[in-house]
């Protein structure tokens, strides 16, 4: 039997197993982020090979001139050879839902508005079936 240093009991196992209550909240931002593009390429029949997508937990100190509420997200149109990019800041866009269903929801507009500005299309024409 192992004793824990103070020789107060067992010792416990270093890191649980993996629960799906477990899941950090930000590996569950990155998969809503991913099914959105999912469903969007879904809806356009073809993948969006050109556009990243990447998720920062908040947007930078400097925001754009335009800006005056917190940023959810920013477009970065492809230019010196890099591909266009839709970077998603987690924090402002987690305080804006409740639940996880409002998350989503959030998350595949905010995606769904970044890629048709990208693209240059209404964001209705990629809007849900």
């Amino acid at each position: 039997m192992q004793h824990n240093r103070h020789g107060r009991g067992i010792r416990g196992p270093l890191a649980w197993p993996p629960v799906p209550a477990m899941r950090p909240r930000a590996a569950l931002f990155d998969e809503l982020v991913l099914d959105a593009l999912e469903r969007i390429e879904a809806r356009l029949g073809k993948p969006l090979g050109l556009i990243e997508l990447a998720v920062e937990d908040v947007p930078p100190s400097d925001p754009a001139p335009w800006e005056t509420q917190i940023a959810l997200a920013r477009t970065f149109p492809a230019e010196h050879g890099n591909p266009a990019r839709v970077v998603l800041y987690r924090r402002p866009i987690e305080s804006r839902a409740v639940r996880e269903e409002e998350l989503a929801d959030l998350i595949d507009e905010v995606v769904t508005e970044q890629v048709a500005d990208l693209i240059g299309v209404p964001p209705e024409d990629l809007g849900r079936e």
